[in-house]
């Protein structure tokens, strides 16, 4: 695997008219360095900020159930995403994905020389993984390295495309730097290699390009937060975001805090409806299942299973089985939260999870509204 030096006839302080010999439409604005030092991820965030890269563009389209389009408003804003060890496993494997994509394919890559923007629209990012080369070394294609354990391997399954995410990442890295085709290598599992070639698509580059323009304008550029979501990763995201401040509060009006409060009393009774009514349905496959663990239609096929492979019931065993409780039971580390309570409170506080509670509204909501 090679790595290959900036341009070096090109000023980076200037917009270039032309793109490099190794991406036709784009420009070098940050040299490469090493992420896990905490001086060049600053810069790197830094440079990040100032456009939308790869990663951001499934989350913005509302197509990534991990990354929301808030979090990526909120980290453009400032909002600090602390390095995990996925985001670090993740990296230190691309070199092993990149030696198995070229084993596998028997095409070769190099190591990119930074982060690239694209030359007419400064804010179209582009963190490539790797390049795949041609047989006379040029560079033709970008290659996207991504690691994931096998349970999430049923969104891999697909032999004809790749997840959402990930193709959108790859066709917008193709986008940034004028490639006409991308690739997409997964390790699943740890050892199992699933690769994807993508061909350059003009007319969904163009609606990308429309779409998270007009979206990078108006939230990171203006500043208008977008709209809050349902998604789990906004959840996280809120529960995170500020600093709290102990008994402070936070004044509304009248409308719009009965608005709110009546929405939550009527989707927590409807969530409620629609767990009894789903309760209802798995206790009749029980009945169909009856002592059996499968059950198949009259074609031959699974369509559900009853296996004795649930939550163990540790109170029920300790109550019937005492003696041999005792002999299976060990002794775990455990962190003693309450003396951390105790002595440390503010500590103890700044790890403890925000809980919604709320109030009925006052006015009271007609049934069926």
């Amino acid at each position: 695997m090679t790595t290959l030096a900036p341009d070096p006839l090109f000023d980076m302080a200037e917009l270039p008219a032309r793109g490099l010999p190794y991406a036709p439409t784009a420009r070098l604005v940050l040299p490469a360095g090493d992420l896990d030092d905490p001086e060049y991820r600053a810069v790197w965030l830094a440079a990040r900020r100032e456009g939308l890269g790869g990663s951001q563009i499934a989350a913005i389209c509302g197509l990534n159930e991990r990354y929301s389009p808030r979090r990526v408003y909120e980290e453009a804003w400032g909002f600090k995403q602390a390095d995990n060890r996925h985001m670090r496993f993740g990296r230190r494997m691309e070199p092993v994905i990149a030696a198995e994509f070229e084993d596998e394919t028997g095409l070769k890559t190099a190591i990119p020389p930074g982060m690239l923007a694209h030359i007419q629209h400064d804010w179209a990012r582009s963190n490539v993984d790797r390049f795949v080369l041609d047989a006379a070394g040029r560079v033709v294609a970008p290659l996207e390295c991504k690691a994931h354990s096998e349970f999430v391997a049923r969104q891999w399954q697909d032999e004809e495309d790749p997840p959402v995410a990930a193709a959108l990442q790859a066709h917008w890295n193709t986008l940034v730097g004028g490639w006409d085709h991308s690739y997409v290598a997964a390790v699943i599992g740890g050892s199992r290699l699933l690769v994807w070639r993508q061909e350059r698509d003009e007319e969904l580059l163009a609606h990308l390009l429309d779409f998270c323009g007009a979206w990078f304008r108006r939230h990171i550029v203006d500043g208008f937060p977008p709209p809050i979501d349902g998604s789990k990763d906004t959840e996280e995201l809120l529960a995170h975001l500020w600093e709290v401040k102990p008994e402070s509060v936070e004044e509304i009006d009248v409308a719009t805090a009965d608005r709110l409060l009546g929405e939550h009393e009527r989707l927590e009774a409807k969530v409620e409806a629609a767990a009894d009514e789903l309760r209802a349905v798995k206790n009749e496959m029980r009945v169909i299942a009856g002592p059996s663990e499968i059950v198949k239609d009259t074609t031959g096929r699974i369509v559900w299973t009853v296996r004795q492979n649930s939550t163990f019931a540790s109170k029920r065993f300790r109550e019937e089985q005492p003696e041999k409780a005792r002999k299976y039971t060990v002794l775990k580390e455990a962190i003693d939260t309450k003396a951390l309570a105790s002595e440390e409170q503010e500590l103890y506080r700044s790890y403890r999870a925000r809980q919604l509670r709320a109030a009925k509204p006052a006015t009271p909501q007609k049934k069926g509204a």
